[in-house]
């Protein structure tokens, strides 16, 4: 079957073999390669080294131990640096339809939940970092590929079904981990904007958890790790902007801002202050005063 994609639905509803159209074990010391494109799906691997791969949409740089998938009929250049040389392990395959008794892609696809899944969401490319599992069965496949052995075709079936099915659990996993941190940008971004807007009231972990509708243990380490921040550090650095704007901006008395900002306790205001902007309230005011009147002459 000629220039199929990868996603093609053709491959879950009739039976198909993948086949190997080509493939090269090489180092590339420096090289430059046009635009092309063709008909069969490809995998780039980078044994050693670093190159770049650039497609329509980005410039990729790659680096050992990762590697990509392309689709077929993908516009793709690969791009090796002079002195710095890459060495790399390519195969291509296209699909044909079932000869012998190894399972098809769809009877490999109905045992397989990651793949099937794989094979029904069309991308353009995938860019993967390899655990050495792809590296091992890509090795495997063209050591087979270069035997002349009557049984070599059930041997390079395995290894290319062996590889389609760990692509589609990688492809899978990415996807799920980037979906997971997609999910947890919302509640980050939820998390701030309730604070920002109830700075000024007694806030605990709890109320911004339930406010957001989630575990206060789950919310305190997505926000820790998205920010930095604990979320009642967050909250206390903010409240110290709230109330530098106080002091700065308005005539409030400085013993009245800390009820502003959310902070029943002159005391601990004063000492949360002072540990932000080594000055107390009192100083902090007086400074931006000075400022203000030097400013004006």
């Amino acid at each position: 079957m000629n220039q199929i994609s990868l996603y093609h639905r053709e491959l879950l509803n009739d039976h198909y073999h993948p086949k190997v159209a080509a493939y090269y074990f090489k180092q590339w010391d420096s090289y430059h390669m046009p635009f092309h494109t063709h008909e069969e799906v490809e995998i780039m691997y980078v044994i050693d080294g670093k190159c770049t791969v650039e497609t329509e949409e980005e410039t990729i740089s790659m680096k050992k131990g990762d590697f990509i998938l392309l689709d077929s009929d993908v516009p793709h250049r690969l791009m090796i640096e002079k002195h710095s040389p890459c060495r790399m392990l390519n195969v291509e395959f296209s699909f044909c339809k079932k000869e012998g008794s190894f399972p098809s892609i769809k009877e490999l696809a109905a045992e397989n939940k990651d793949l099937t899944q794989f094979l029904l969401h069309k991308q353009s490319y995938a860019i993967l970092k390899d655990s050495n599992d792809i590296y091992h069965t890509l090795k495997n496949l063209v050591l087979e590929l270069d035997k002349k052995e009557s049984g070599r075709n059930m041997m390079v079936q395995l290894y290319l079904g062996q590889l389609l099915n760990q692509v589609a659990r990688m492809v899978m996993e990415e996807r799920e981990k980037n979906s997971d941190h997609q999910q947890a940008n919302v509640y980050v971004k939820k998390t701030i904007e309730y604070l920002h807007h109830n700075y000024d009231c007694d806030i605990q972990v709890k109320d911004v958890s339930q406010a957001v509708c989630l575990h206060p243990g789950y919310l305190h380490r997505i926000f820790k790790k998205q920010t930095g921040y604990t979320i009642m550090e967050y909250l206390t650095s903010l409240r110290m902007e709230k109330a530098k704007m106080l002091l700065a901006d308005t005539d409030i008395p400085v013993i009245e801002i800390s009820y502003y900002i959310g902070i029943n306790s002159r005391q601990y205001f004063s000492l949360l202050f002072k540990r932000h902007t080594s000055m107390t309230p009192g100083e902090y005011r007086k400074s931006v005063d000075h400022d203000i009147v030097k400013f004006s002459r």
